[in-house]
């Protein structure tokens, strides 16, 4: 194993032989896996640079996966491949663990793009996790977010934009929007001004009331 080695799962030999040479081309080296169990049993012993995982596959599926092997604690990104009508299971996949997720349509160049800032997007919040904000547990709903959407809101916390939350986290702007969309939910928050207030733990009713003079007081009682 080595950190250049991408793992592919997925079930179409077409689409494994596809990736293969893709990426062999690139420079890498690469593992295909025709099922999920074949594949859980090699990564629990090895770690690669990337994980390219098929979200529909007979037997265990990539949701599936993600659980047998703990995505969300395993140790190299893991990227679903997807068609556009997967995106319901493709948010449940990034919830579970999955980093981020790869078009099947997309060519080869962009694929390849997509891993290589994966992996050095990944490598490089390792080495730097400890500059991430760091939200307080005390935040209503803070124990029913992931680890990546405290992630995201920490930025959005510290007002990073959604294209600035994506390259700091190295995922794309789109899987920022998925993130934010779960959070606001989550926590329930009816808008952006309201989510601050929820990052600052602080409840609407909490602020600074607004001090009525004594003429209006008087006036508010007299009768019409």
């Amino acid at each position: 194993m080595t950190s250049s080695e991408i793992f592919i799962v997925d079930d179409d030999r077409d689409m494994r032989d596809v990736l293969s040479a893709i990426f062999r081309n690139a420079g890498y080296q690469t593992a295909a896996f025709a099922d999920g169990k074949s594949f859980v049993r090699l990564a629990r012993d090895q770690t690669p640079g990337c994980v390219l995982l098929d979200l529909c596959m007979p037997g265990l599926s990539g949701l599936e996966i993600l659980m047998e092997i703990d995505a969300k604690n395993y140790p190299a990104p893991i990227l679903m491949l997807s068609g556009r009508e997967d995106i319901l299971d493709v948010v449940q996949a990034m919830k579970n663990g999955a980093y981020d997720y790869i078009e099947k349509r997309l060519d080869a160049e962009a694929i390849v793009a997509r891993v290589a800032d994966a992996i050095d997007a990944w490598t490089q919040l390792r080495q730097s996790e400890e500059t991430v904000p760091v939200l307080s547990p005390a935040i209503r709903g803070y124990y029913k977010l992931t680890r990546r959407e405290r992630q995201v809101l920490a930025q959005i916390a510290a007002a990073a934009s959604n294209k600035e939350t994506a390259r700091h986290l190295g995922i794309s702007p789109r899987t920022v929007e998925i993130h934010r969309g779960r959070i606001m939910h989550k926590l329930a928050a009816k808008n952006s001004v309201d989510l601050m207030r929820i990052v600052m733990n602080k409840a609407p009713s909490e602020a600074t009331p607004v001090r009525e003079s004594p003429a209006v007081r008087v006036a508010s009682i007299i009768p019409a």
